[in-house]
């Protein structure tokens, strides 16, 4: 059975891995576990980050929702995904075009998973806990219902 992602919760991955990329030049997150609830992203960084650095991430990834970004998405061949994106993420057995999702002009990325239509259908996104081990930066976030 193929794991069903939430789309709000996938699409606020997006959006944070971005926002992890702009704020401190790190490469997308290696490892996500995406649930309804909660979910989290491993990221590989060299520290902890402050209190101060986490409530900047929630603003900045709290602002790209608000700003009601659409999210589409087009299709690519391998070929040419492969010179634009890392597909690593993708499963091994990914062949003929390649979907990639847009975030408005915030976010683009190769992804196979579902995503909402809109930002503003994501909610308030928060931080629950942010933990650093042997080199793995690891951010748990939830999000509220959309108003």
């Amino acid at each position: 059975m193929k794991k069903q992602y939430d789309p709000r919760m996938h699409s606020a991955e997006h959006i944070l891995n971005q926002t992890m990329v702009r704020l401190f030049a790190t490469d997308r997150s290696f490892s996500a576990h995406i649930e309804k609830k909660k979910s989290k992203c491993d990221y590989r960084f060299d520290r902890k980050l402050m209190d101060e650095e986490i409530r900047k991430i929630e603003q900045k990834v709290n602002e790209i929702i608000g700003a009601d970004m659409p999210v589409t998405e087009e299709y690519l061949s391998k070929e040419a995904a492969e010179k634009r994106y890392s597909l690593t993420r993708l499963p091994d057995d990914a062949k003929g075009d390649i979907r990639i999702v847009r975030v408005g002009n915030y976010d683009t990325s190769p992804c196979i998973g579902p995503h909402v239509k809109s930002t503003k259908e994501i909610g308030d996104f928060h931080i629950v806990s942010a933990s650093f081990s042997n080199g793995i930066l690891r951010i748990r976030y939830k999000l509220s219902q959309p108003e």
